[in-house]
């Protein structure tokens, strides 16, 4: 009896212990990189590969234990998606792991997805996944990665002419320049500001569009057909330039950028935390990133701005949709604090020291910190349903269907 427990309890607990191993073993490396090899911030090195390693290790982890740890109606619909009923062999963990497709710079990917795909009938199941009889084809398809592939590189390759000019105009060490912190007026310095973390994308465009590109070469990354019928290359995309550049919301915006490692947040942490999702996500956001104190500016300063921004929503957009003028200046308005908002936000994260954060801050007035916390204090907030406390199961899902 007593051996049964202590099983039981090694079953329900083995994500648990993966993701502290994973993690912990990540941040020593992450401290070791920094403090005692002394690597810089654009040294190639170890610390990429095993950032995407760590991402997969804990996703397969969680998905294992949705699989054999907990009742299938207590699962949501995705959860149950991507459960794993059996174990994976000690070769299918090691190439999931270490595929040369996305060893080096990712992206992150489901076990499920990944097998299907290594076994040939990933694009089948896709198609299964979208009744593709439904879009009009007579006979299954064969849906060809080209085209997604040229178009991919054609965006490495205008990312990498933009990185080269306007990175290179527009270095984050402006920022921290007399003129800049000095002299400049506010509104100088907001202008400023976005246009050199606009300057800094490039380089994420690049690789996130190359990797997503490596993928599609090889057969994987097919993710169905689009309302118009066009096949999609897109369910290992990290980013969607153009919303990001639109977005017209904080959530919007973050939604667009790292997609796959906002996914790994959602998957290992926010679905699972019985407290505080938000905050949990972001520090473990910042954990993941490294030991950089500019990413814990950047990851801590998003969590009130993020709770502001969805106060501002909830309070104040439905008096904008009753015409078409209303909502055009809604979203031009939103759009514009958004942009201003994430360029306030993420400068740390590019300028990763203390020194140079508080400075830039110190120029801005912490103007964004002061309106967020008052907006948090002014405003009410509806509160969010959140997945563990009132979780949308199968059971659930049935039941709407039914009604």
């Amino acid at each position: 009896m007593c051996y049964g427990i202590m099983v039981s309890a090694s079953v329900s607990n083995i994500h648990r212990y993966s993701f502290f191993v994973a993690m912990g073993y990540l941040t020593i490396c992450h401290i070791s990189r920094i403090y005692i090899f002394h690597y810089g911030i654009l040294t190639t090195d170890f610390s990429g590969p095993l950032m995407i390693v760590t991402q997969k290790i804990t996703t397969l982890a969680f998905q294992v234990h949705d699989g054999l740890g907990r009742r299938t109606e207590d699962l949501s619909a995705e959860q149950h998606r991507l459960a794993l009923k059996v174990k994976p062999s000690f070769l299918e963990y090691s190439s999931y792991l270490l595929n040369f497709m996305s060893v080096i710079a990712g992206p992150c990917n489901n076990f499920k997805d990944y097998v299907a795909f290594i076994e040939g009938r990933h694009i089948h199941m896709k198609l299964l996944e979208v009744n593709w009889k439904q879009k009009d084809f007579h006979s299954l398809p064969d849906p060809s990665p080209t085209g997604a592939v040229i178009h991919k590189l054609y965006v490495t390759l205008g990312s990498l002419l933009l990185f080269l000019t306007l990175t290179k105009s527009f270095p984050v060490t402006c920022l921290v320049d007399d003129w800049f912190v000095h002299e400049a007026n506010f509104l100088a310095r907001l202008c400023y500001l976005y246009v050199v973390m606009q300057a800094s994308k490039p380089k994420y465009y690049f690789a996130w569009t190359l990797a997503d590109a490596v993928n599609n070469a090889a057969g994987f990354g097919f993710s169905g057909v689009d309302k118009n019928g066009n096949f999609c290359w897109d369910l290992l995309s990290n980013l969607n330039i153009w919303k990001i550049e639109t977005a017209t919301s904080f959530k919007m915006y973050l939604e667009n950028w790292n997609i796959q490692t906002s996914t790994w947040l959602k998957c290992v942490c926010y679905e699972r935390v019985p407290w505080y999702p938000t905050v949990l996500t972001f520090i473990l956001s910042a954990l993941w990133h490294g030991v950089y104190p500019g990413y814990y500016f950047t990851f801590l300063t998003g969590v009130p701005v993020t709770l502001a921004a969805r106060a501002v929503r909830n309070n104040y957009r439905r008096y904008f949709l009753s015409s078409k003028a209303l909502k055009a200046v809604y979203d031009v308005a939103t759009w514009a604090a958004t942009q201003l908002a994430v360029s306030y936000t993420a400068a740390p994260f590019v300028m990763l020291a203390v020194e140079p954060t508080i400075s830039l801050y110190k120029s801005m007035y912490f103007y964004l910190h002061i309106v967020s916390l008052l907006i948090i204090l002014y405003l009410p907030i509806k509160p969010q349903t959140h997945i563990q406390r009132q979780p949308q199961t199968l059971n659930s899902v049935n039941k709407k269907k039914m009604d």
